[in-house]
This record gives C-alpha cells, sequence and structure tokens, in this order.
C-alpha cells in the first residue's frame, strides 16, 4: 500500500501537477509577452497607461515601468519549486530578453522584472495564475486516506493475528505439558488449523493414556508374579541359594519399576505451582540422610509450574548420581522471567566431553562411568532428560567448579 501511494504521488507530481503548472505557467508568459509587444508597438505614456489598466482589469496583472537600470541581483534558486522553472523556461522562450524572477519572497504573489530597450518592465501577479495551488488538497486526501487505510489494515491483521498466537501459545503450553483452555477463532484457514491441533492434541493424551493403561496391566501381572516368588521364597529354609534369589527377585522388582518409570514418562500427572525453595529443601534433606552434604542457593521468585512428581524425579535422579560419584554437593537455581535454571555440581570424578551424550541414552553404561551404580539400570540420566524435555525444557552436562561434573536443568517458566 505505501509502495503504491509513492508511485501515485510520483505519477501526480510529474505529470498532473507538473503539466497544470506548466500550463498556466505558458498562459501568464503569453500575457507579459503581449504587454512588451504593445509595448513596443504602441510607445507612450498614455498608451502605457492604458496598458497597465487593461493589465489590472482583464489579466489580473500589476505592472509598471521603472526607468531603464539594471536588473536586481538573481535570487538563490529555492531547492523544490515548479513553478520558478516553469516559468524561467517560458520567459526566456516566449519573450528572450534579461529577467528578474522571484517566487518565494512574497507566498501570495510572484514579481517579474524584464529588461526593455527603454525601461524595465515590472509584473506583479498572483501566484495561482502560474501555479496549480489547489493540488496539495489532492495531496492531503492522500495521506489522510491512507492513514485510515493503514490504521484499518492494521486493525484487521491485528484480528487476524491474534487467533494464531492464541494457537501458537496452546501449542508452546501443550508442550510444556500444561493444558490451556483453547477455542479456534478467526479466519476459516485460521479455525481449521485450530481444529487439527485439537485433533493432534487428543490423538496424543488417547495415545498416552492407552499406554498408560497398558503399562499399568503390565505392571499388576509381573508385580503379582515377583510377590508369588516372594512368598515361595519365604516358605522355604532360608539357605545361602534362597538368599541369593530374594536379592534377585528384589533386583528384579526395582529394575522393573524402574523399566516403567522410563517408559510411562510424566503422562496423566497435572501441572501445578511449586515453591521451589521448599522443593529442593526436601530433596536436600532426602539426600542428607543418605549420608551426602548438600548445599542450596536460590535467587528469583520461587513459585514455579510444573509437574510436581516427574520434576522431582528429574531431580532426584540428578542428585543421586552426583551422589554416587562425589561426597558434596552444590545446587544453585535462579529463576528469571523466562527460565528455571538448576546447576547441581559435585566433586566426583567427572564425565569425559566426548561421552557425555551417551550418558542419557536408556541403559547405556560407560566402562569408567560414574552413572555405572552397582544395582543401577542405567536409566536414571534418561529419565531426568525425557521430564525435562517434556517441560520444554533440556539437560546439559558440564565441568564443574568443584572438579566433578555439573548438570545443568533448564525449563522453562
Amino acid at each position: 500500500m505505501i509502495i503504491l501511494q509513492c508511485v501515485l504521488t510520483y505519477v501526480f507530481m510529474e505529470r498532473h501537477w507538473q503539466l497544470v503548472t506548466t500550463r498556466l505557467s505558458t498562459a501568464l508568459t503569453q500575457d507579459i509577452a503581449a504587454i512588451v509587444e504593445l509595448h513596443r508597438s504602441y510607445p507612450g505614456r498614455a498608451n502605457d497607461d492604458i496598458l497597465a489598466r487593461i493589465a489590472q482589469d482583464r489579466l489580473k496583472i500589476d505592472m509598471e515601468f521603472l526607468p531603464k537600470g539594471e536588473l536586481p541581483p538573481a535570487l538563490p534558486k529555492p531547492f523544490f519549486s515548479i513553478v520558478d522553472g516553469a516559468l524561467s523556461n517560458e520567459i526566456k522562450r516566449q519573450i528572450g530578453k534579461p529577467f528578474w524572477l522571484d517566487t518565494v519572497g512574497r507566498s501570495s504573489f510572484i514579481e517579474i522584472r524584464i529588461k526593455l530597450e527603454d525601461s524595465i518592465l515590472r509584473i506583479v501577479a498572483l501566484r495561482n495564475a502560474a501555479y496549480a495551488s489547489n493540488s496539495h488538497i489532492f495531496l492531503l486526501w492522500m495521506i489522510g486516506t491512507s492513514f485510515v487505510l493503514i490504521v484499518a489494515a492494521i486493525a484487521f491483521l491485528r484480528n487476524q493475528i491474534k487467533p494464531i498466537l492464541s494457537l501458537a501459545g496452546a501449542a508452546e503450553a501443550f508442550g510444556k505439558g500444561r493444558d490451556l483452555d483453547f477455542r479456534p477463532r478467526g479466519a476459516r484457514e485460521v479455525r481449521q488449523a485450530g481444529y487439527a491441533f485439537i485433533e493432534m492434541k487428543r490423538r496424543i493424551e488417547r495415545a498416552f493414556e492407552q499406554r498408560t493403561a497398558m503399562l499399568n496391566g503390565v505392571s499388576h501381572d509381573l508385580r503379582t508374579i515377583l510377590t508369588r516368588f516372594k512368598f515361595s521364597l519365604a516358605l522355604i529354609s532360608k539357605t545361602d541359594e534362597t538368599l541369593d534369589l530374594q536379592k534377585d527377585v528384589l533386583e528384579m522388582q526395582h529394575m522393573l519399576e524402574a523399566y516403567l518409570a522410563f517408559a510411562r514418562g510424566d503422562a496423566g500427572e497435572s501441572t501445578a505451582k511449586v515453591d521451589m525453595e521448599e522443593f529442593l529443601e526436601d530433596l536436600r534433606l532426602d539426600a542428607e540422610r543418605a549420608g551426602c552434604d548438600v548445599q542450596i542457593s536460590f535467587s528469583g521468585d520461587p513459585i514455579v509450574a510444573v509437574r510436581p512428581n516427574a520434576f522431582k524425579r528429574c531431580l532426584a535422579n540428578l542428585i543421586s548420581n552426583a551422589q554416587n560419584h562425589g561426597k558434596r554437593i552444590w545446587i544453585e537455581a535462579v529463576r528469571d522471567l523466562r527460565f528455571l535454571t538448576i546447576h547441581i555440581d559435585d566433586d566426583g570424578p567427572g564425565i569425559p566431553v566426548d561421552r557425555r551424550e551417551d550418558v542419557f541414552k536408556p541403559f547405556v553404561r560407560l566402562d569408567e562411568a560414574r552413572n555405572q551404580d552397582e544395582g543401577g539400570t542405567g536409566l536414571g540420566l534418561a529419565i531426568a532428560l525425557d521430564v525435562a524435555r517434556s517441560h520444554g525444557g533440556d539437560i546439559s552436562l558440564s565441568d564443574s567448579k568443584a572438579g566433578g561434573l555439573r548438570a545443568t536443568v533448564r525449563v522453562p517458566v
């Protein structure tokens, strides 16, 4: 629209305005040329007076003959004046005598002086006699209508963009595991996209529900079998073999719980606002009861919306991993306007840079890695990463200032 207005303005200025001004300047110059010719053909003071009266009455031009002399110094050319250029060209073409022109001295008039053989002809004419003075009205209308159209277009676009932003917000909230009341509105195409998103959301939730139901059934059946094993072993007299079998059954139970926790993820849990300072304090107490020294620092607003149980499992797995390979743990949490960032540092041996991505893979253990905990399943860090990503965040590993490993959890708030 702006480009169109610029093109129209250029065409108007170059074609219409300049053409009209040139024609008016031509007509005014023709009148002046006629006065010069009549003065030359009918000299005399009486004839000059008659000529001045006719010019005033019929042509609306004030004229007088000044004594013979030199023309005033030329005035600086205005930066942008169509009438100045048009009049100068026409006087040179039609009259061909030395002249002096002032188109800016008095806003409503134009003064022209032409050097004749016996005198200087001074002409004062109305500016609109040589200039399309009402053209600015067209420009004002053009600017005014453009402004109104731009305001209307902005209002229309805002109404069209709002449903798109609402859809984007719903998609982002769903990606973070939050439930947002979303109703498609706006243009037909935007509504279609909104309904498609709702249908996709329902299918994903249905798939989660089916997977959760299946896992619950599997876990129930497997727990039943393990319970039978426990009862059977309890009825058998205690020997070294039965004690080893009981340990194997307990290990199988722990492995089963870990596998199901990883496969189930945090499906079905709702988002809730928690006090992250108290949240971390509970984790600190759990770690200290296990015999580890933990220090915590927190800055920012402590109220954060997360899935409490899943997020606790994420941080507990990271703290447990640090606890297994270090004696001291430092937890630093920072909440800003966009993210919650939690650093978990330890003084353990650390992990080589080229193997840090591998520890997040399910069932992966490094030969000399810190996550090779005895009796573990190799799923602790994988579960932690899965929970962080389900909150729209991520986990990264780096070197700790304490000499061990730093695990950084960063989730949007």
